[in-house]
């Protein structure tokens, strides 16, 4: 089955964490027929000579989509969507570890249900050893369940989906959401009538680290958190007592102590 892998990259990324994402696609038992990636305004040259020597060795396989200007996640990956030459696009973040089975197993499951516009898997999560998870996410797999998780939380995991072309544009495509790209969109997919599913196998180890978590908190991350509640009901997907109660909740997690929000994501929110 033919399918891009599309990712976004900007001048903060780590270069020895993109090298290893990057080979965790590149060594896949099924290999993308095009990855597609983003360079989301001006990189350093450390970054830019790790994709040309990619380039190098992989004349066919790469597309680079380039942007003076960084313009944010949904920006760029709006565009990467129009680039894809594919229907299926296999999303990938530039710091996580793809299982190497990772997409032999999403389309040996798609081939029977090709009727999904998204198809997710669970996660593990590690801080510094990639050899040892810290924790690990389960989600929701069923299209009910998804649904019913979504109203409270993301049911799924970005950096693991194979998402349609077709369903993500005829539901808009990303948006400029700052933090909330990806959310975003999975509701628009869903309120457009489209399937989704997680897989319960772990195929993607996920890179998160205090730093992550500190991104989570703020007055400003709150400030988006809220807006996102504000669309999830102005667009009725949810109710009021959701919206307050979600509120609510998203505050307190945005104004604890970093130290404080990390223990009750690892010890309440995983496994």
């Amino acid at each position: 089955m033919k399918f891009s892998c599309l990712m976004s990259l900007y001048k903060k990324e780590n270069p020895a964490y993109f090298k290893v994402a990057m080979d965790s696609i590149l060594n896949q038992t099924l290999l993308p027929t095009e990855v597609v990636l983003v360079k989301d305004g001006r990189l350093t040259d450390e970054l830019d000579a790790i994709i040309a020597d990619y380039v190098e060795r992989y004349p066919k396989l790469f597309k680079i989509v380039a942007f003076e200007q960084n313009r944010g996640l949904g920006l760029a990956l709006r565009d990467g969507v129009l680039a894809c030459s594919y229907d299926y696009i296999a999303r990938m973040d530039t710091d996580d570890i793809a299982d190497k089975h990772r997409f032999e197993k999403q389309f040996a499951y798609l081939e029977k249900h090709e009727d999904l516009a998204i198809l997710g898997s669970c996660i593990t999560e590690f801080s510094t050893n990639p050899d040892e998870p810290d924790t690990v996410t389960d989600l929701p797999c069923t299209y009910d369940e998804i649904v019913k998780f979504s109203k409270k939380r993301n049911p799924f995991r970005h950096m693991t989906l194979i998402l349609k072309k077709s369903a993500v544009l005829d539901s808009g495509n990303y948006r400029d959401f700052l933090w909330f790209e990806d959310y975003d969109l999975w509701i628009r997919i869903i309120q457009k009538g489209h399937k989704v599913e997680n897989l319960s196998e772990y195929l993607v180890n996920v890179r998160a680290d205090d730093e992550m978590f500190a991104r989570r908190g703020g007055w400003k991350y709150l400030k988006q958190d809220i807006k996102f509640q504000n669309f999830l009901y102005s667009s009725r997907y949810i109710g009021v007592g959701d919206f307050w109660l979600n509120c609510i909740i998203r505050t307190i997690m945005r104004i604890i102590p970093n130290w404080l929000r990390v223990c009750v994501y690892k010890n309440k929110l995983r496994k």
